[in-house]
């Protein structure tokens, strides 16, 4: 990252705003899963060594600042939105919509927002999207660690339900095993249906229902569709 990883959210201090939030997401390209998004309030000057975009971490590193930003963070919101949203809407809606939730769950509310990529969200509040905001704002940063642990753990959750597919290895992403899988047992209630590599096994008579012979019997009793 780069050396001063505070710069976003100084120029917000800057134009008055005091209580400043990251947003990121992930999960927007697996094939199965949901879309999860944080928002991460940071106290001002907080140290959070070896923070960085969480794709450039460690699993185990990640899971460290995970429990770190829970212990500092003024506050951290998540938004989830599921399969069947996913397709409803498109990735991009959802992924929007996920990080409206989030930020919807931070208390004290924010009065600013630094969001990673190119879009704003639906909000009444000031907000700045920034380009690979992961690599230049703590705060998005944070957020992107604290979205990714959190779906890497819904996915371990439903490798229980599906462990044919995998997920708690890949969680979700287009791996070749994954798309292997696909081919092998059909899709499960979790596939995104609309998705290259998903739809073409629905087109062939497979609807991912919850009533597929692959998954009907772990299925049965699932808290949620994910």
């Amino acid at each position: 990252m780069g050396s001063d990883l505070w710069v976003f959210e100084k120029k917000a201090r800057d134009m008055g705003h005091r209580i400043i939030a990251g947003i990121d997401e992930a999960g927007r390209g697996p094939l199965a899963g949901p879309v999860v998004s944080a928002a991460v309030i940071l106290p001002e000057g907080v140290d959070l060594p070896g923070i960085d975009d969480s794709k450039r971490l460690t699993p185990a590193r990640r899971n460290r600042l995970y429990d770190r930003l829970y212990a500092v963070a003024g506050a951290i919101g998540i938004g989830v939105v599921d399969t069947a949203e996913i397709d409803r809407v498109n990735i991009l809606q959802a992924t929007l919509r996920s990080m409206v939730m989030a930020v919807a769950n931070l208390h004290p509310r924010p009065n600013h927002l630094l969001i990673d990529g190119i879009f704003t969200i639906a909000s009444d509040l000031s907000q700045e999207a920034i380009k690979k905001g992961d690599s230049l704002s703590i705060s998005i940063a944070a957020a992107s660690v604290v979205a990714k642990v959190t779906r890497d753990r819904i996915m371990a959750q439903v490798d229980t339900l599906f462990p044919e597919y995998g997920f708690g290895r890949h969680k979700g992403y287009p791996t070749k095993n994954h798309r292997a899988a696909i081919i092998r047992h059909g899709c499960s209630p979790i596939h995104r249906r609309t998705f290259k590599g998903v739809r073409e096994v629905v087109k062939a008579g497979d609807i991912c229902s919850i009533g597929n012979n692959n998954s009907e019997k772990r299925a049965n009793g699932s808290p949620r569709n994910f």
